[in-house]
């Protein structure tokens, strides 16, 4: 099971106004923004089920290249869980309102399983991020 993830982006004040926007359908808030040694990195939290009544970051944005010459992160695909499939419409939704471009509009995805349904959209940064519910449509 992934911990947590770090993207790289070009600008972080773009970066953090779409990820808020997007992630917020799924439970997220910005927990985190400060700068270390004059460079901004930012963290989204979720509840964390394993903690109840706790919050985890498990979503990081650091502004700029690596320190060790690797440019901002570009291409990356990163699914986060949604708790149904309304919440994925809302993450679509959010995320194509907050300056996303559109990779796939939400449906089933049967080829993965019967019961995949899931969004797609670009980031800034052209990382192809999705919200996806694995559960049955709730009768």
């Amino acid at each position: 099971m992934l911990d947590h993830m770090t993207f790289r982006v070009h600008d972080i004040a773009r970066s953090t106004a779409f990820y808020a926007a997007a992630l917020a359908p799924l439970g997220y808030r910005l927990a985190f923004d400060q700068a270390f040694d004059g460079v901004r990195v930012v963290g989204f939290a979720s509840a964390d089920p394993a903690l109840p009544g706790q919050t985890r970051i498990d979503t990081w944005l650091v502004d700029g290249a690596s320190p060790h010459g690797a440019g901002p992160t570009s291409g990356c695909h990163l699914a986060w869980s949604a708790p149904d499939r309304a919440a994925v419409d809302a993450f679509h939704a959010a995320a194509l309102a907050a300056g996303g471009r559109d990779n796939g509009a939400p449906g089933l995805r049967p080829h993965y399983h019967p019961h995949y349904y899931g969004a797609f959209v670009l980031d800034p940064d052209g990382n192809n991020v999705e919200a996806v519910c694995h559960a049955p449509m709730a009768a």
